[in-house]
């Protein structure tokens, strides 16, 4: 299986170690056809980036794309759902801006609203240590992304139920309809071979990346790839995969 892009990497506009030109240097160096920059939302508590260095960021990438005319320079965000609505944090006006959007639920990350914040954070930290609550959580989570991709044109859900419970099936089946992407993330190493057999069965698409937060890292995705394999996946599961 040859992965031709990485759609996840960081930077230091978040907290990446390396410079969105170390990124494509690094892609350019394995032999990549694409790369995203992909930061963090505004949201991520003492992470996220700041709205207004996205026009810093867009010039980065286009002296890139003059600079490196081989591979293909995607601006991206790795957006939070900050609501139970599915609302996120980047506001829908900038999306004309972006070549692509990643949307992730992570925990911490600054809510919509107290309310919002009780429901999506904590109550999975009260489901983590007091099991009666924990579907709670789950069913919290599962509607909050569910939400997300039926009011935004989302590409990919990186890392689906990493620290967080989901209900795979119904995810996959929102994603399908939609079009997005599910991630099967190198760097985390999660998603179990359960979870990806039950999604396939939806008829979803994956992506592989890398979530590369140091231009070394960038590409690494051959514990993805190993993983895809192993539950039978193919290059036509995989948005960013062709046949060797």
């Amino acid at each position: 299986m040859n992965i031709f892009a990485d759609y996840h990497t960081h930077t230091i506009y978040s907290h990446g170690k390396g410079t969105i030109e170390d990124n494509v240097k690094a892609a350019v160096n394995i032999g990549l056809e694409e790369i995203a920059i992909t930061d963090h939302g505004p949201a991520n508590i003492g992470v996220g980036i700041k709205v207004y260095d996205l026009k810093k960021i867009k010039e980065d990438i286009r002296q890139c794309r003059k600079n490196y005319p081989g591979i293909k320079i995607l601006l991206g965000i790795e957006a939070n759902v900050t609501g139970l609505d599915g609302t996120l944090d980047i506001p829908k006006s900038l999306y004309k801006d972006l070549d692509i959007l990643l949307v992730g639920l992570h925990p911490f990350v600054k809510p919509a609203s107290l309310k919002d914040g009780y429901n999506l954070f904590i109550k999975n930290q009260i489901g983590k240590i007091y099991s009666p609550w924990s579907q709670k959580a789950r069913d919290t989570n599962t509607k909050a992304l569910v939400e997300a991709i039926y009011k935004n044109k989302i590409d990919i859900i990186t890392h689906p139920g990493l620290k967080v419970s989901i209900d795979t099936r119904e995810l996959a089946r929102a994603a399908v309809k939609r079009g997005t992407a599910l991630e099967i993330n190198s760097s985390h190493g999660y998603l179990s071979e359960e979870y990806i057999k039950i999604a396939r069965k939806e008829g979803v698409k994956f992506v592989i990346n890398s979530d590369a937060h140091t231009p070394r890292d960038v590409g690494d995705v051959a514990r993805g790839i190993a993983l895809a394999e192993k539950t039978g996946l193919t290059h036509t599961d995989i948005i960013n995969a062709k046949k060797d």
